[in-house]
C-alpha cells in the first residue's frame, strides 16, 4: 500500500493555473498549523512564478507563534490593500474565505483547507482541496510535497512537524492515518531541539496577571465553565485559557471571551464527547458575524455594536440559554445536563451584572 494518496493528476491541475511572470500571496490566519503549510506551499510554488510571499490577516502575538517565526525564518507580514495590490494571484490555506472579512474580498486561486465545510458558505476557487477528516492542514502540505518528491528542508520539516503537533494536540483531539504517516516522515528531517525551544515558548509573564483574573471571573455552569475577561490586548490570551480551564476535573466544555478593539471574541473548547464546539459557535453568533469550528475548538467574532448595550457577559449567556431553550421545544426531550439549566443561567447572570 502506498505511503500516501496518488496526487500526481490533482497537482497537475493545481500547477498548471500558473505562469513564470506571476507574482503570488499566500494568506493565512497565522497559528502554526497555517504558517508551516504557507511554508510548503511557498516551497512548492516558489519555482513556478516570478515570487511567492506569505502575509497573515490577525495579529501575532503568542510567544510560540512569534518563536516559531523567529527559529525558523517564515517570511509573513501584515496584510494590507498596498501589499495585496502587488500581487496577481492569491492562495489560502488552512482556512476559507468566509472566516474572515479581509478574505472574502479576494478570489483565490488555491484554498487547502481541513476545516469544516459550511453549506451556507461554499468555497469558490480555481483550485481547492478541503478534507476536514485530517487532524491538521501540514499533513495535507506534507502528502503534497512526498508526491512531488520534494524532501522538506529541516526548517520546513519542523515547522510542519509542529503544524500537525499542535493542530492535533499531540495526537489527543481527532486526527487521520494520514496525520500519523505525515508526523513519522517529517521526524526524519526534523530539528528536535528547536521544536523544543518553540514548543515551551508558550506564555508571556505579563498574561499571568489574566490568569489571576479568570480564576475570579470563572463562572460554573453544569459540566461547563463560561469567563469574560472584559478588554484584553491580545485574543491569544482567550485562547490560553481556554485550553488551560478545559483540563479542570468534570468540565467538558468553556467559553472564554473577551473584547479586542471592536469586536467581542469568543473562544470555545470541548472534550469532544458530549458537545460539538463547531456547531455550537455557529448556533449562538453565526447571525452575528464569522462562527464556528471543529467538534472540540471554535471561535466566533461579533462586532460590538450588534451587542447593544447588553453587558457581554450576559449576551453571550442569553445566547447560551437560547439553544437549550430551541433544542427542547424541537426534540421535546429533558434538557441536555451539559447545557446549564435556566436557573443556573439566570443566576449566572445576576453574577455577572453585579461583577462587571
Amino acid at each position: 500500500m502506498a505511503y500516501f494518496r496518488n496526487l500526481d493528476n490533482k497537482l497537475k491541475d493545481m500547477l498548471e493555473l500558473f505562469k513564470r511572470d506571476e507574482r503570488l500571496l499566500i494568506l493565512v490566519n497565522a497559528d502554526p498549523d497555517a504558517l508551516a503549510s504557507a511554508m510548503a506551499l511557498k516551497r512548492i510554488l516558489y519555482r513556478k512564478v516570478q515570487s511567492v510571499a506569505i502575509a497573515h490577516v490577525n495579529e501575532i502575538s503568542r510567544p510560540d507563534n512569534l518563536a516559531m517565526i523567529k527559529l525558523l525564518r517564515i517570511p509573513t507580514t501584515k496584510l494590507t490593500p498596498p501589499l495585496a495590490a502587488q500581487y496577481d494571484k492569491f492562495a489560502l490555506v488552512d482556512s476559507q474565505p468566509h472566516h474572515h472579512p479581509d478574505f472574502e474580498k479576494l478570489h483565490f486561486s488555491i484554498v487547502l483547507d481541513h476545516h469544516p465545510l459550511s453549506k451556507e458558505n461554499p468555497v469558490v476557487a480555481d483550485y481547492q482541496e478541503i478534507n476536514p477528516d485530517y487532524g491538521s492542514n501540514s499533513s495535507l502540505l506534507t502528502e503534497y510535497l512526498y508526491n512531488l518528491k520534494i524532501r522538506p528542508g529541516m526548517l520546513l520539516a519542523t515547522a510542519l512537524l509542529y503544524g500537525i503537533k499542535t493542530d492535533t494536540q499531540s495526537f489527543e483531539r481527532k486526527f487521520n492515518d494520514v496525520d500519523i504517516r505525515a508526523f513519522r516522515y517529517l521526524t526524519k528531517f526534523y530539528n528536535p531541539l528547536l521544536l523544543q525551544k518553540i514548543v515551551r515558548s508558550e506564555f508571556r509573564k505579563e498574561w499571568l496577571k489574566y490568569f489571576s483574573l479568570a480564576f475570579r471571573k470563572i463562572k460554573l455552569l453544569g459540566h461547563g465553565a463560561s469567563v469574560f475577561m472584559g478588554r484584553v490586548e491580545s485574543p491569544d490570551i482567550l485562547v490560553i485559557l481556554a485550553d488551560f480551564f478545559l483540563r479542570i476535573h468534570n468540565i467538558s466544555w468553556d467559553i472564554v471571551s473577551g473584547i479586542h478593539e471592536d469586536s467581542l471574541v469568543v473562544i470555545f473548547r470541548g472534550d469532544g464527547l458530549r458537545k460539538d464546539m463547531g456547531k455550537m459557535a455557529s448556533q449562538m453568533f453565526g447571525d452575528l458575524g464569522p462562527a464556528g469550528g471543529h467538534k472540540q475548538m471554535a471561535r466566533a467574532e461579533i462586532p460590538l455594536e450588534k451587542i447593544d448595550s447588553t453587558h457581554p457577559q450576559q449576551f453571550i449567556l442569553n445566547r447560551l440559554s437560547n439553544i437549550n431553550t430551541r433544542r427542547k421545544k424541537r426534540n421535546r426531550q429533558p434538557v441536555n445536563r451539559d447545557i446549564p439549566s435556566m436557573e443556573e443561567m439566570e443566576i449566572a447572570k445576576r453574577k455577572a451584572i453585579t461583577s462587571g
